[in-house]
């Protein structure tokens, strides 16, 4: 088995990392609990077509419109691409 190298900085005991074995992993008190619904959504994609490549896009918008789409909260521009491909699809 090949390990990646290490810089002479790093701290990190290896040998120790690959001795630990899963149950001895202390869990994150953050991370929550997986639900079956949370699984189903991470391996949701598998056998699907691939996600389309997505370009970078200089584009003028009215400041209103961003101001609304960014009180929306995180994800307004995957949102705003939503709403863009949904009107392709019905104006095809």
């Amino acid at each position: 088995m090949k390990y990646a190298s290490t810089s002479p900085k790093s701290r990190t005991d290896l040998k120790k990392v690959r001795r630990t074995k899963d149950v001895d992993i202390v869990r994150d008190g953050d991370a929550p609990e997986w639900t079956p619904e949370m699984f189903g959504r991470a391996i949701a994609r598998k056998g699907l077509k691939p996600v389309p490549k997505k370009a970078l896009l200089s584009l003028r918008i009215d400041a209103d419109v961003i101001e609304w789409f960014r009180a929306q909260g995180a994800g307004y521009q995957s949102r705003m691409n939503a709403l863009l491909r949904a009107y392709m699809e019905a104006h095809r």
